[in-house]
């Protein structure tokens, strides 16, 4: 075994403490987090189990008649079926636990499952993002937690999130992870939150998991109702994007990289603009010169003029664009 003042085993020189010992920490870290991600994702390889099939089956009706027609069925099937295991039949997911214990033999992981007992349901609003992690708050009971990020995709500030949480398995205090669906919703619908924190103050009897519990349905049917798709842009978003595709498929234009970049643009910058088509034409002008797709024979004039804009918010938002994508 080599000692932390030990000369580091690589042949760098250094003592093994100032070297490759922390690189060997970052692997078991890694390796758990694998672990860990791959019990979850086993969890629902394996349940809902057929003699469950049938109450889940009665879930999804009762929300199905909850939530109108608002939620396509793929996306309400998914949402009922965390809210079936960690609300609805909690001991399914228990038993899965001791299961896993049993096969476990790396302390930290067993560890961190002993601490994986009480999923909690988590709606909340976005505070802060960093590189891992998301600082968000609880709308009902103001605690701020420290949820990880699944992806490098943009989070914006003021976004309302929806999801289970348990311990993320670092032993950092408020630090979680998503169990399954991490939902994302626009700022678009900031009103359906402000309505539901005000039906929980007015009771008094039910804890805040029991109340988003109790009224799960109805959240997603206030949401439906307030124009909620499934989609993560805003409508102002959704407005932009589809101008830009429709000019680009009317004249036969691969996009793909493309509209990935004035995704990110949106959610990241949030440009404040009156009309969509000023942002597409800026955008259209950035992709051309950019090499995004296969470039028009236009002026920047022309292309103003395509979209009905100016010459100079077309090139307000494509100067946005340039400096964004530089920092990329």
């Amino acid at each position: 075994m080599v000692g932390r003042n030990d000369p580091c085993p690589c042949g760098s020189g250094k003592k093994y403490k100032k070297c490759c010992e922390s690189k060997q920490n970052d692997s078991i870290e890694e390796v758990k987090t694998e672990e860990l991600e791959r019990i979850l994702q086993s969890f629902y390889e394996c349940y809902p189990e057929r003699k469950d099939m049938e109450e889940y089956a009665d879930l999804v009706r009762n929300w199905s008649k909850a939530t109108g027609d608002y939620l396509d069925l793929e996306m309400l099937e998914a949402i009922v079926m965390d809210e079936f295991f960690f609300h609805y039949k909690q001991e399914i997911w228990l038993n899965y636990l001791e299961k896993q214990k049993k096969l476990m033999v790396r302390p930290s992981t067993q560890n961190v499952l002993s601490q994986w007992n009480e999923p909690q349901v988590f709606v909340g609003k976005v505070e802060k993002v960093d590189e891992h992690y998301m600082t968000v708050t609880h709308i009902l009971t103001k605690e701020s937690i420290l949820l990880r990020r699944e992806s490098d995709k943009p989070v914006p500030i003021g976004v309302h999130v929806y999801c289970f949480i348990l311990p993320d398995g670092t032993n950092k205090e408020n630090h979680y992870l998503a169990i399954s669906s991490l939902v994302f919703f626009p700022v678009d619908h900031q009103e359906v939150f402000d309505k539901l924190e005000k039906e929980f103050e007015k009771q008094e009897t039910l804890s805040a998991s029991a109340f988003l519990k109790e009224t799960g349905a109805n959240l997603w049917k206030l949401l439906g109702e307030n124009g909620y798709e499934g989609g993560e842009y805003t409508r102002f978003e959704v407005g932009v994007l589809q101008v830009a595709i429709d000019f680009l498929e009317k004249n036969n234009r691969e996009y793909g990289k493309f509209i990935e970049i004035i995704e990110d643009y949106l959610v990241e910058q949030q440009p404040n603009a009156r009309k969509e088509v000023a942002i597409a034409a800026g955008a259209i002008r950035f992709g051309q010169e950019n090499g995004l797709f296969e470039p028009f024979d236009m002026t920047i004039k022309e292309i103003a003029e395509t979209f009905e804009v100016s010459t100079s918010s077309l090139n307000k938002y494509y100067n946005e664009l340039t400096e964004y994508y530089k920092a990329k």
